[in-house]
């Protein structure tokens, strides 16, 4: 898969959670959605060609910081994680 095949399946994705996830998992859409937009927007500024497991890097490190800064709870941390499992499975 390329990178913007992924990065589009991604986006429909966070767009159908919309339709079916309950309030926390809309929360972690929604949270994960604004890391994994922010790294596309990043690559697109500074004109990197990324493989979809380079971008899943960059979206790791965000959250790995926002994590360390003590952004979430615990219990929104499982809830992202749980997401972000789902998001990346798409790149395979």
């Amino acid at each position: 898969m390329t990178y913007l095949e992924y990065v589009e399946q991604a986006q429909h994705f966070f767009d159908q959670l919309v339709e079916k996830a309950n309030d926390d998992e809309l929360f972690a859409g929604g949270y994960l959605r604004g890391h994994f937009d922010l790294a596309v927007g990043y690559a697109q500024v500074e004109e990197l060609a990324l493989s979809a497991d380079e971008l899943n890097e960059k979206v790791e490190k965000s959250l790995v910081k926002a994590y360390r800064d003590g952004e979430l709870t615990d219990e929104d941390k499982v809830h992202v994680v749980t997401i972000w499992e789902q998001v990346k499975a798409l790149a395979e």
